[in-house]
């Protein structure tokens, strides 16, 4: 029979992209299926996946698109947006991306495809970056620490809220103050914190503080309207009331303005946005948070430290590295666990590309465009609304609605307040001609002012907008990176020199359980650099992003097909952060019915620790349900907890497939009897690449999802993040999601507070999975589903009769990933699970990941990407392992003096004149043919993480200490 066209498209797109996407051909299914005595891949599912959770019906998708095509329909949608010339600001600027960071970084697999830095001897590259930005960070703020960033500027500093109320013990006060021209979106997430801490919210003017009985107060620096004003009187008199005080800074005019740590702040956050990260309608950019040495021990997210390594070099790591350093499960008071790696180390690199030199002339003429601007409009009547100014103009007392019609006739976009006040924010794309234009704008096409004799009078004068108490006098960025690199040859030749020292997907599986490190397919990531995507203002007018917002509606139909819930809301840019925003929506739907005591969570004891953080931050009481010695929820437990809690019972928190990697056979039982007691449930999406065309959390009784973008659906980690959270939730939850208070969101409550800076999170990058998705389409998104499941399963077989494999499901099968457990083989040898992964390291892989969520094991996941020819390579590496161990064990090699222990080998090991150890060089360095045929090498040998934490370093070393 003839095929129709549109079957002929289908089969062409589906070979086009599925066959990429994958990595196991049909013959390799076949011999893995063989492997695990099977003859087809619905078998396995049959014995994997529940039968009465299996969706038994294809996913209701489009046919996919091969990649050209998916290409050209984005790029359609993507000339739907109109990138109008942005001077809203409000705490988003345009800027320049220095192409050679846009090619070698931005754009880069080495760079987007690495994983978080948990084993640094393969990941100095990200860590320098990285110390890089906290090196910047730290010179910029005037503060003694920073961390390596957190996910904007918001979310930054509500946490800075809860760090001053858990660091100040001696205040008794519940109340935080916050200045009445911090960032609205800034004060929105803050507000949703506060409600859920308990804490009363005292917003008022700056100067109001003085007066103010409260814990803590978050100052904006220069103010939301543009206004420079001194805080050091401010910043004094709190301190001598005992109040913390924290403040959110332009990083851009602290290169200008006196540092908020010489002024005596506590605290200082903000967005490291606007050195060289696109806007991208809102993100991702990476957020700074700096603190006093004293608050260093106290400080949320990740820190780079500098430690030494077993040769007594200078190493650098993740310091106080447990997985989430900070976490206290049910006592926490913040759940972050994640960061903008990618975006941090893009911010560190252009402030190491421009040095203080190139950002001083970038700051000041940005701040002398702005003065010519403030001039020329005093000199036509125009009133100004403060005295000073960075960047931003706040006129008052004008037509705004003229203005507006004058700047749609220019393609520009202002800020309009709600008193007819009009802003206007320069940035270091704006250039002379940009200011005639907005000339005619503000003032009319008969205005007569010309730029350049502005400028003369301004610098005849000496005028400035910026108060002599406000005027940096400090030195900045003076380490010797930050001078180093100005010429584009030697900026491209450290770029590299640090991408080198990584391991990433382009070098080898990196075979992490819980993580999903899958293809990022290069088709995918090609439009996040598109102007008409990257170049957009987060509060631009809707009618101006109608491409960005059919793109995200598209995206958020498929995963509401994907996931058999009714509603997305796209605004959690992190998964932990979709934790809290699900919890949160729990709360306000009970609230809203009468059931706002339900403040109860159960929690099975496997549970990632993020799960009890998230709970203890919505104000819920952490509950720990047991599970059985298979691993699984312990049903007579849960049934007894939840009758114990009765009418306070709010929510179940669980993962599925579940934490230990199974599909657990009572999981509409589990929901059914939190139901029963009128609780809701809540599933973890983290293991939703093992559910994706097979089952939908939301039809086996799920009330709400999070879903890791950067992991199913193929957002790269970065090195640490960006990552997304978008939540999926049942109708009646949907009008209880978060809302913003700048784009405000149709279907949803008003006062329903938003959790996250912009409304749809990190939006520039959402269509990396909307051209997954459509790219793969239901058959093809099933068979990565499957492949996933037969991938685990194939290494679990392979591995079995070498290392136990902790938890199976009732038919002996894994889900996507598996759990080899190390422990017998450290009792009886003396090798632990971090030998083992730092012996991976010389056969050149990433080690899984390590005690988690089993102490003294290891969590494999080689997803649906990987071929069954590094499969069988990453096995061979852990079958050689293993004999090596057992050579320990007999006693052939000392227990202190074996590869393992020694691991991993670097070229230092193999230059050593004497080599006086047990085993070869040979052996130590290139265990396996592989190796021999292309070698990643690790930069340093194995990390001192005791002296690390001891001795806590977050800057950059001396130059010397890299020349040595």
């Amino acid at each position: 029979m003839a095929l129709d066209n549109r079957r002929l498209a289908e089969l062409a797109a589906h070979d086009d992209f599925l066959q990429r996407h994958n990595g196991p051909s049909d013959d390799d299914v076949a011999a893995m299926l063989a492997t695990l005595d099977l003859e087809c891949l619905e078998s396995l599912v049959e014995r994997t996946v529940p039968a009465d959770i299996r969706l038994g019906r294809a996913l209701a998708l489009d046919p996919p698109r091969s990649e050209a095509e998916a290409l050209d329909y984005l790029k359609r949608l993507a000339r739907q947006n109109k990138v109008f010339k942005s001077y809203i600001g409000q705490g988003y600027h345009d800027t320049h991306l220095p192409p050679v960071i846009q090619r070698n970084v931005l754009e880069n697999p080495g760079w987007y495809t690495a994983y978080t830095p948990y084993q640094p001897e393969i990941a100095q590259g990200r860590l320098e970056g990285l110390l890089n930005f906290q090196q910047m960070v730290m010179d910029l703020t005037g503060m003694a620490l920073a961390n390596a960033s957190l996910l904007d500027e918001a979310t930054a500093a509500a946490e800075a809220m809860a760090l001053c109320k858990r660091a100040n013990r001696k205040a008794k006060s519940d109340a935080f103050f916050v200045a009445a021209d911090v960032l609205p979106q800034t004060l929105d997430v803050v507000r949703t914190r506060a409600a859920y801490f308990g804490f009363e919210l005292i917003v008022a003017p700056a100067e109001e503080l003085a007066d103010a009985d409260v814990f803590g107060a978050l100052l904006q620096y220069p103010g939301d309207g543009g206004r420079v004003h001194d805080l050091a009187p401010l910043l004094a008199g709190a301190a001598a009331r005992g109040i913390m005080t924290c403040v959110a800074a332009d990083i851009m005019s602290l290169v200008l303005l006196a540092e908020p740590g010489a002024l005596g702040a506590d605290i200082v956050v903000g967005s490291s946005q606007r050195f060289g990260v696109p806007m991208g309608y809102g993100g991702p950019h990476a957020a700074f948070f700096a603190t006093t040495d004293k608050l260093k021990r106290s400080i949320p997210g990740r820190i780079i430290g500098v430690s030494k390594d077993a040769r007594g070099n200078t190493a650098l790591r993740m310091a106080m590295q447990t997985r989430e350093q900070h976490i206290r499960r049910e006592k926490a008071t913040s759940n972050i666990c994640t960061a903008q790696a990618l975006l941090a180390n893009i911010a560190g690199f252009y402030a190491v590309y421009h040095g203080a030199e190139g950002l001083r002339t970038i700051a000041g003429r940005i701040h002398r465009l702005t003065t010519i601007l403030a001039q020329g409009l005093r000199a036509r009547g125009v009133e100004l609304a403060h005295d000073s100014w960075f960047d931003t103009l706040r006129l008052t007392g004008v037509d705004a609605g003229k203005i507006h019609g004058r700047a749609m006739t220019h393609e520009i976009n202002l800020r309009y307040f709600g008193n007819g006040d009009v802003g206007v924010s320069l940035d270091e794309t704006t250039t002379t001609h940009d200011l005639d234009t907005l000339f005619d704008v503000l003032l009319g096409e008969e205005h007569d002012l010309s730029v350049a004799a502005l400028d003369e009078r301004i610098v005849a004068e000496g005028t400035s907008g910026i108060p002599a108490a406000c005027r940096r006098e400090s030195e900045f960025l003076t380490h010797p990176t930050f001078r180093r690199y100005r010429s584009e040859t030697e900026m491209l030749r450290y770029l590299k020199r640090l991408e080198n020292k990584d391991l990433s997907l382009t070098h080898a599986m990196i075979p992490l359980g819980s993580c999903t490190m899958k293809l990022n397919a290069t088709s995918e990531m090609i439009p996040i650099t598109w102007p008409e995507f990257a170049s957009v203002h987060p509060f631009a007018p809707k009618e101006q992003v109608a491409g960005y917002r059919q793109m995200i509606d598209e995206l958020a139909a498929f995963l509401v097909e994907i996931t058999g819930y009714d509603h997305i809301s796209m605004q959690p840019n992190s998964g932990a952060q979709g934790e809290y925003a699900g919890l949160v929506a729990i709360r306000r739907y009970q609230a809203a019915i009468g059931e706002g005591h339900r403040d109860v969570c159960l929690i099975p004891s496997s549970a990632h620790g993020t799960n009890p953080a998230s709970a203890a931050m919505a104000q819920m009481k952490v509950v720990v349900v047991e599970c059985d010695e298979l691993g699984n929820i312990d049903t007579d437990d849960l049934r007894a907890k939840a009758e114990r809690h009765g009418d306070a019972l709010s929510a179940i928190m669980i993962t599925y497939p579940s934490t230990h990697g199974v599909f657990e056979t009572n999981v509409r039982e589990v929901c059914k009897i939190v139901h029963a007691h009128g609780g809701q449930v809540y599933i973890d999406g983290a293991n939703m690449n093992a559910q994706v065309g097979l089952a939908r959390p939301g039809d086996f009784g799920g009330d709400v999802s999070h879903l890791n973008l950067h992991k199913t659906f193929c957002i790269p980690h970065g090195g640490g993040g960006p990552g997304m959270g978008p939540i999926g939730v049942k109708a009646h939850l949907a009008p209880f999601v978060s809302n913003h208070v700048v784009t405000p969101i149709e279907g949803v409550h008003a006062d329903c507070g938003a959790v996250s800076a912009a409304a749809f999170g990190s939006a520039s990058i959402l269509p990396i999975s909307w051209a997954y998705i459509k790219m793969m389409g239901a058959r093809g998104l099933t068979r990565a589903t499957e492949l996933a499941i037969l991938n685990a399963n194939y290494v679990a077989r392979r591995l079995q009769a070498h290392y136990p494999v902790l938890y199976r499901g009732v038919n002996g099968t894994v889900a996507h990933e598996c759990i080899i457990d190390i422990r017998p083989l450290k009792a009886a040898s003396g090798i632990s699970e971090e030998d083992i992964a730092k012996r991976l390291m010389d056969y050149g892989f990433h080690a899984p990941t390590m005690s988690f969520p089993v102490p003294g094991t290891l969590m494999v996941e080689p997803t649906e990407s990987e071929s069954r020819y590094e499969i069988d390579r990453f096995c061979d590496a852990m079958i050689a392992i293993r004999e090596e161990v057992r050579k320990v064990e007999n006693g052939v090699w000392p227990v202190d003096d074996n590869p393992l222990v020694r691991a991993p080998h670097t070229m230092a090991d193999l230059m050593d004149d004497a080599w006086e150890r047990p085993y070869s060089r040979e052996l130590g360095a290139f265990p396996s043919e592989a190796v021999k045929a292309a070698k990643v090498w690790p930069a340093v040998n194995r990390v001192d993480n005791v002296l690390g934490d001891r001795q806590l370093v977050c800057s950059c070393p001396s130059i010397d200490t890299y020349r040595d």
